[in-house]
């Protein structure tokens, strides 16, 4: 049982790993249009061997982009310096739904790999009792 148990927390720390993507990519989406906003982006990394030598996933630190803010001419806008412009966020729409449907694809993956582990477990349970 001791495969099916690290198995499933594999399959767990994916989705639990997606699942943070996910609230970064909507709080980039929410934020869009806030000047001067940073997109946020996280990696994955592999925890393979500190916990039973399984490859389980974990998040690192949230990372905040580095480009320079796109300068928006708007003198009537409140933030407008003397030139009349202000800083824009540099959350790209289009990358953030890529980024939301890769992101529930995996997160999708994970949920299958789950519930077939779960299937199976539950088979060789009825194959135990019989």
């Amino acid at each position: 049982m001791s495969d099916f148990s690290n198995a499933l927390s594999v399959s767990t720390s994916g989705l639990k790993a997606q699942a943070q993507r996910l609230r970064h990519v909507s709080e980039n989406i929410a934020n869009a249009d806030t000047p001067g906003y940073r997109r946020k982006t996280v990696s994955f990394e592999t925890a393979f061997g500190r916990s039973n030598g399984n490859g389980k996933v974990e998040v690192s630190r949230v990372n905040l982009d580095r480009r320079t803010p796109q300068q928006i001419y708007d003198p009537s806008h409140p933030l407008a310096d003397e030139t009349g412009h202000y800083q824009g966020s540099t959350v790209d729409l289009m990358i953030e739904i890529a980024d939301a449907r890769e992101a529930q694809r995996s997160y999708e993956a994970n949920l299958k790999m789950f519930d077939q582990v779960r299937q199976m477990s539950a088979g060789l349970m009825d194959l135990l009792r019989r």
